[in-house]
């Protein structure tokens, strides 16, 4: 395993300012429904992909810092945000087949993808369906290298979960909910270093659609037993691709072991801790985020993508596979787990 640097890297000189209008939300009509995002800025493009039950919204205080030395494009995901909320496909690979058509109708035909969360998992699935317009990868507290998630998530995966979130609406559930993560603060719980982003997201759930919409989206990745999707049986493809991992140690929603298995399946990716960060480590640490973002894409290439060499990754298959290994208890027990990842692999 590639050693988890601890420097901070140095900042990179800003280059231009970036104008208040450049953050507004534009739209385009794809497939009849109207999507939401933001774009600013001139040079090599980063998508920013947020999570669920997030928006473009996410992003807004670092765009203008990443548009300096970027062409930076941040959607509101279908269903999400300012963007349509239909009864539609919410799965991951809908999910990256939408950013790729967004990208299209811009114009762009290559962008590096920073996916958080629910979006580590749609860039994930963007490289694996589109590894010839993917450059590199930045997956920050991802979902889909892994069963655990939060508790809560496998509860609103459960029947019943729309009169749970209707209940949070109610009068006076605002406040108990607020003092209860003020209390997970005071005891200093994980789960009180993510509070106050998720209590912003249950605000983004304002009526029935939104909330049908985050509920479709989450069953498509979570039931009771924890995340129904992995990349984890096919992350080898990764080969070449420069990816870099960011993840907060006191992540309350994905654990952190999530991202060291996945630096590990991922040959030659790098992994960056944020020591007592949680789920959402680019708003605990913005700029030591900005930085690893501005060095690792000014200092990698983009993915050097061949059919011939994709070819040759998927006949030679993932490492430690039961093709040609010995049949050994422990090897055996590996092929078990990768088997039950397999079954929850976003095809």
């Amino acid at each position: 395993m590639v050693d988890v640097p601890r420097q901070r890297p140095r900042r990179i000189k800003r280059l231009r300012p970036v104008g208040d209008g450049e953050l507004r939300l534009h739209h385009r009509v794809v497939h009849g429904y109207r999507r939401a995002y933001r774009m600013a800025g001139h040079g090599p493009v980063l998508v920013l992909i947020h999570g669920i039950g997030d928006s473009s919204a996410t992003w807004a205080e670092l765009i203008p810092d990443l548009a300096r030395t970027h062409t930076v494009i941040a959607p509101d995901l279908l269903g999400h945000g300012a963007s349509d909320k239909p009864r539609a496909d919410y799965s991951v690979a809908a999910y990256a087949n939408g950013v790729r058509d967004l990208l299209s109708t811009l114009d762009i035909e290559q962008a590096t993808l920073v996916g958080h969360s629910l979006g580590g998992g749609v860039a994930m699935q963007f490289a694996y369906q589109f590894p010839e317009r993917t450059e590199r990868l930045i997956l920050v507290s991802a979902g889909g290298v892994g069963r655990e998630v939060n508790p809560v998530l496998r509860a609103v995966s459960l029947p019943g979960a729309h009169l749970m979130l209707s209940a949070l609406r109610l009068p006076g559930m605002g406040v108990q909910a607020r003092l209860f993560a003020h209390l997970m603060r005071i005891l200093d719980t994980d789960l009180g270093q993510d509070a106050p982003e998720l209590l912003t997201l249950v605000d983004a759930l304002p009526d029935a659609t939104s909330r049908s919409a985050f509920i479709r989206t989450l069953r498509a990745v979570v039931d009771w037993r924890g995340q129904v999707v992995t990349m984890l049986d096919r992350c080898y493809l990764t080969e070449g691709m420069p990816t870099m991992l960011i993840w907060g140690d006191r992540d309350s929603v994905v654990p952190v072991r999530h991202a060291y298995g996945a630096h590990e399946a991922m040959p030659g990716s790098r992994l960056e801790i944020f020591e007592g960060a949680g789920h959402f480590p680019f708003h605990t640490d913005p700029a030591r985020f900005l930085s690893l973002v501005e060095e690792f894409t000014s200092t990698t290439g983009p993915a050097d993508w061949s059919r011939e060499n994709w070819s040759g990754l998927l006949r030679a298959g993932r490492p430690g596979s039961a093709a040609g290994q010995p049949d050994t208890a422990q090897n055996r027990a590996a092929e078990r787990d990768m088997r039950e990842a397999s079954e929850r692999s976003a095809t």
